[in-house]
């Protein structure tokens, strides 16, 4: 399963600036990677193994924030087509089924 991330936090004074790099930190520290600008990724072994991320991110997004998420099999995600300046470009690798922490 893969667990997407995206998240429109608002930046306009330092507060809502600190907010936001704590919940970007926040998304990395529990295992999520920057796919492009506010949008980042997660590979889970489970569907229940991805409702606990979902939920503990959940949890932690800013009052002011809006954060969604979406769960995709590895088979959708692979399906995944990535255009650079009007060419495809190669999607990243995806992880082997086994994560060691």
């Amino acid at each position: 399963m893969w667990v997407i991330a995206m998240f429109d936090l608002p930046t306009d004074t330092p507060k809502a600036r600190k907010a936001y790099t704590r919940f970007r930190k926040e998304l990395i520290a529990d295992g999520f990677s920057m796919m492009q600008y506010s949008v980042y990724t997660r590979h889970c072994a489970s569907i229940e193994n991805a409702e606990t991320h979902v939920g503990r991110m959940g949890s932690r997004v800013p009052p002011a924030g809006e954060v969604r998420f979406v769960t995709l099999t590895d088979r959708q995600y692979g399906r995944t087509r990535v255009f650079s300046g009007g060419k495809r470009s190669p999607t990243g690798s995806t992880p082997s089924q086994l994560e060691l922490f």
